[in-house]
């Protein structure tokens, strides 16, 4: 059988996102029904990898260590609800680093898609943002936005994405395992 997976940005998808970074545990806070749809991604076959932007890291607002903390937190919260996140890929840099990891770049996808051995082209990512979304395609990987987060916002400033949209990721998740 083969393995199934869903990716998901994290900031503004599995959790409240923050202009000024999500600097400590404390500020992690899940959106309602998130850890939820990952537990029902589970349920139904899927594992789920996180690719997430991270440059509070090269910021210096936190460290790796406190972001280590971070995911810990997250991950025992899914874990909590019956789900599991299988692996947690981040992009450290500023966005002016010109790294091959750092999202509209498909750098986190493609190591994803290399360290699993599948190819992308019918795995979802869920993103919040245009840059999550330009990843997604430059990798070969199925959109989907959430307007959650930045997700309003990004389809207001682009009426014309031919992406999938929805409410949250728990509506997102109820696509996914109905198979369409």
């Amino acid at each position: 059988m083969t393995t199934k997976y869903v990716l998901l940005d994290r900031d503004g998808v599995i959790n409240h996102d923050s202009g000024n970074f999500i600097k400590s545990p404390d500020e992690w806070l899940p959106i309602a029904g998130s850890l939820e749809a990952i537990a029902l991604l589970n349920k139904h076959g899927y594992q789920v990898v996180i690719i997430t932007n991270q440059s509070g890291v090269g910021r210096g607002h936190y460290s790796e260590a406190t972001l280590t903390k971070i995911h810990l937190k997250m991950t025992r919260m899914v874990e909590a609800v019956g789900g599991k996140i299988s692996h947690i890929y981040y992009c450290p840099h500023l966005p002016d680093a010109n790294c091959k990891c750092r999202k509209p770049k498909p750098g986190m996808l493609e190591q994803f898609s290399k360290d699993a051995g599948v190819p992308l082209t019918n795995i979802y990512f869920i993103g919040d943002t245009l840059r999550d979304l330009q990843a997604g395609i430059a990798a070969g990987a199925k959109p989907i936005l959430v307007k959650t987060g930045n997700g309003a916002e990004t389809l207001a400033n682009n009426p014309d994405l031919n992406i999938p949209t929805f409410e949250n990721l728990y509506d997102a998740s109820q696509f996914i395992i109905s198979g369409q």
